[in-house]
């Protein structure tokens, strides 16, 4: 069974940095693309950042600059490392991976952006 668990968010004050991550079971990450998209309340989701299988990252204008996107294989996983943290990224944060047509998301890691 594929499963992705995100971690690492929560409150942190405007400016400062948080480090996501997705980790993956029942399948090598590797592999495949993976990307983190977000939803505010009331907003629909939106991609944030995506990395290829061979590396290639993209990201949104809105974050261009202040998160970056990578992988740790000896971890199976994908990273979201985020500085100068805005009150607008206030968000649930999803790890998204597609494997055989088949889409996988985890369960959400809120990150609050607040003084």
């Amino acid at each position: 069974q594929i499963q992705l668990v995100e971690s690492g968010g929560g409150l942190v004050q405007p400016g400062g940095s948080l480090r996501l991550s997705c980790a993956a079971s029942g399948t090598i990450l590797s592999r495949y693309g993976v990307a983190w998209y977000r939803q505010a309340p009331g907003s629909q989701r939106e991609l944030v950042a995506d990395i290829t299988k061979g590396g290639a990252t993209n990201y949104a204008d809105s974050v261009k600059g202040r998160f970056t996107i990578s992988r740790d294989n000896a971890k199976n996983s994908v990273n979201l490392q985020m500085n100068s943290l805005k009150p607008k990224d206030t968000a649930v944060y999803y790890c998204h991976t597609e494997i055989f047509y088949t889409a996988f998301w985890g369960q959400g890691t809120q990150v609050t952006v607040s003084s």
